[in-house]
């Protein structure tokens, strides 16, 4: 199983280090534009398998695709960070280009790879690869939703004071501060619901906690985060590895679920050897429903701008 990651900054550093430890996959190619990088990273990172207890190979290249031919799973993560004030919107300009060629050129070398956004504005970056490829729509992944999700269970946990481990949720909508739905109302501990234990001020501050996650972090650090998407990558990539059908919020291109249409936005899909195995659709209330055909204007507004 050999797995590509396009960009060998924080971000993609964190993935193939994570999908590395995790020793599911053969090899890990990490790829970059500038010289020696991606080497230099990989060479790191291969100093810490004797020490992490893991046997996969990771390999660096600057700029070399063909390096990257019979990958099964692509991960992209280039383009440039957000910075303090900045949405993720703003950042189009730069990477709808960066993330067309990058795109084109891995399916070039793989044309039965299954592909995984990262990069910013990311729905509208998982809408511009299936454009720009026309791949198979299971095979185009949006990275967003999962990593939401687990920023919601980190704020759930620590409303609840409980282990995080006691906790599941789950985030739908777009992967922006005013997009994301938090579904509060299906959120559980150890099933029960957290409405029992939470009032409804309190799931309120969660879920406007969770929807600045990465705003918040990006003012903290100076830059976008790179631990949690790196391990919401890992959990994408070894479901589809290891063909494991596990169900995840992910940014999937929409015909008519949700009442929604020719536009990639978050929502519940099965993962499995073929990437998007399944879409899930989970009766929304009137206000879900409302929030996430707002979340939808808001993507189709961007996707307006490639």
């Amino acid at each position: 199983m050999k797995v590509t990651v396009v960009g060998a900054g924080a971000v993609g550093a964190s993935c193939a280090e994570y999908i590395a430890i995790k020793d599911f996959a053969s090899e890990v190619v990490l790829l970059d534009i500038k010289e020696g990088f991606a080497e230099g990273k990989a060479m790191d990172l291969m100093q810490t398998a004797s020490l992490n207890g893991f046997d996969t190979k990771i390999t660096g290249v600057t700029n070399d695709y063909s390096k990257t031919a019979g990958s099964h799973i692509a991960v992209i993560t280039s383009g440039i960070p957000r910075k303090p004030g900045m949405s993720r919107e703003e950042l189009i300009g730069i990477n709808a280009g960066i993330v067309k060629s990058v795109s084109e050129s891995i399916v070039k070398e793989s044309p039965d790879v299954v592909l995984i956004v990262v990069s910013n504005p990311m729905d509208t970056m998982t809408y511009l690869a299936h454009k720009a490829t026309g791949l198979p729509k299971n095979k185009i992944i949006g990275m967003g939703g999962a990593l939401d999700s687990a920023r919601f269970k980190y704020r759930l946990a620590e409303a609840l004071e409980a282990p995080i481990s006691d906790v599941d949720g789950m985030v739908i909508g777009g992967h922006s501060d005013t997009g994301m739905v938090p579904l509060t109302r299906l959120a559980t501990r150890n099933s029960v619901p957290v409405s029992e234990f939470l009032s409804e001020d309190r799931l309120n501050q969660v879920m406007e906690d969770t929807k600045v996650g990465g705003a918040t972090l990006t003012k903290l650090l100076g830059t976008s985060a790179w631990y949690a998407p790196g391990a919401a990558v890992s959990g994408l990539v070894q479901a589809i590895a290891c063909d494991q059908k596990k169900m995840f919020p992910c940014s999937a291109l929409l015909d008519g679920e949700y009442g929604l249409s020719d536009l990639c936005i978050g929502v519940p899909v099965i993962l499995g050897a073929n990437g998007i195995e399944k879409i899930v659709e989970i009766d929304l209330t009137d206000a879900e429903k409302e929030h996430m055909h707002k979340s939808a204007e808001g993507v189709k507004a961007t996707n307006k701008l490639l």
